[in-house]
């Protein structure tokens, strides 16, 4: 007996586009009437448009463009003002944050003021796509979840700018780039020592792969009793039909509890928004609160101590104060160079009157 498996095709359904609800568009109108894609069709609804901006996705896509427009323009700078070149080598470009020198001071454009631009503009242009998806949602009657979930995303975003203003430096915040931003994660962690070791990256991993999880558990189970009306999860909810009830004798039959056509959007919707939420408190407790996670972890009982390295014996130390009479400092000896010649008023080298202390190696442990 055939039966229609909808996870290798999909039935795509051809009639008038459908022009939406009627809204009040004081701040814009929706342009073009829908066209289908069989390509579209393919990963979801095949209708594309009509589209609305309203004032909020227009200004949006503004200041967007402004601030891919100033980091394009950098880059092409970078190398010469070369098309090729750019195209070449634009995996390894960046527009690099102001250096430490400049603290929290606006640099000069060249210095990293063009970073500042940018992300002014890129950050206006986040905060103003919530604004519309936010407002789209209330003008269309539907609640506002999508929205919450965007910000919890743009918290994780800003704790990149807000981070560097509590440790008093524009020069933490991420560069403009693709690998120059995997580069800087990697510094990152390690002037901290190890991102790895902070909880709430731990959290917001576990997040992440719970996510996954769950998202691939739900739609699943959704595309496993499709053909008995499983996508119609509205209706499963309010009068459980024989897709609900299968799908919930399945999950008690081989995890002995399952959820809901109702609950498991719930859990999803929760842990996809944790794991930014908790990524960003992650970050603005690093170099703020804690300075170094392993030595946190360590103190904590989280982490073992490395083993100590190069840890003299007493006979060794012993021997040194004998080689070395002077004094040694965390086993190693202390001793002085000659200070550098210096110049007199007429040209000539003058003799040094005084020693400076070379600065004695780390015992390593």
């Amino acid at each position: 007996m055939l039966e229609y498996q909808n996870l290798f095709s999909r039935v795509q359904i051809r009639h008038a586009p459908d022009a939406g609800l009627p809204i009040d568009e004081t701040f814009g109108q929706r342009y073009g009437t829908g066209v289908f894609s069989y390509w579209m069709g393919k990963i979801g609804d095949a209708q594309i448009g009509p589209i609305y901006l309203g004032f909020w996705g227009l200004t949006s896509l503004m200041c967007g463009f402004i601030a891919i427009e100033i980091i394009g323009l950098n880059m092409m700078k970078s190398v010469g003002w070369s098309p090729i070149e750019f195209v070449r080598q634009l995996p390894w470009l960046a527009l690099e944050p102001p250096s430490p020198e400049y603290g929290l001071r606006f640099p000069p454009l060249a210095k990293g003021g063009w970073y500042l631009i940018a992300g002014f503009f890129l950050t206006m242009s986040i905060l103003l796509w919530w604004v519309r998806t936010y407002t789209r949602a209330r003008a269309l009657g539907m609640g506002t979840h999508l929205a919450w979930a965007f910000a919890s995303a743009i918290f994780l975003y800003l704790s990149f700018f807000f981070q560097p203003l509590l440790v008093g430096s524009w020069s933490e915040m991420v560069p403009f780039g693709i690998f120059a931003h995997l580069d800087w994660t990697s510094a990152f962690s390690i002037r901290y020592g190890n991102l790895y070791y902070n909880p709430f990256h731990a959290l917001s991993i576990a997040f992440l792969y719970g996510s996954a999880v769950l998202f691939a558990m739900h739609g699943a189970t959704i595309l496993a009793v499709s053909r008995l009306g499983g996508e119609r999860e509205i209706e499963q909810i309010t009068d459980r039909g024989t897709a609900a009830e299968r799908s919930a004798i399945f999950w008690r039959w081989t995890m002995g509890w399952n959820a809901t056509m109702e609950s498991i959007h719930r859990w999803a919707w929760w842990f996809a928004v944790l794991v930014t939420f908790t990524g960003g408190i992650g970050i603005l407790l690093t170099g703020t609160v804690v300075d170094n996670w392993y030595l946190w972890a360590v103190k904590h009982g989280v982490a073992p101590a490395y083993p100590a390295q190069n840890v003299l014996t007493p006979e060794q130390l012993e021997a040194l104060r004998g080689q070395y009479p002077g004094r040694l400092q965390n086993g190693f000896p202390v001793y002085t160079l000659p200070a550098p010649a210096t110049m007199d008023s007429t040209g000539a080298t003058a003799a040094p009157t005084t020693s400076a202390p070379a600065v004695p190696p780390t015992g390593g442990n």
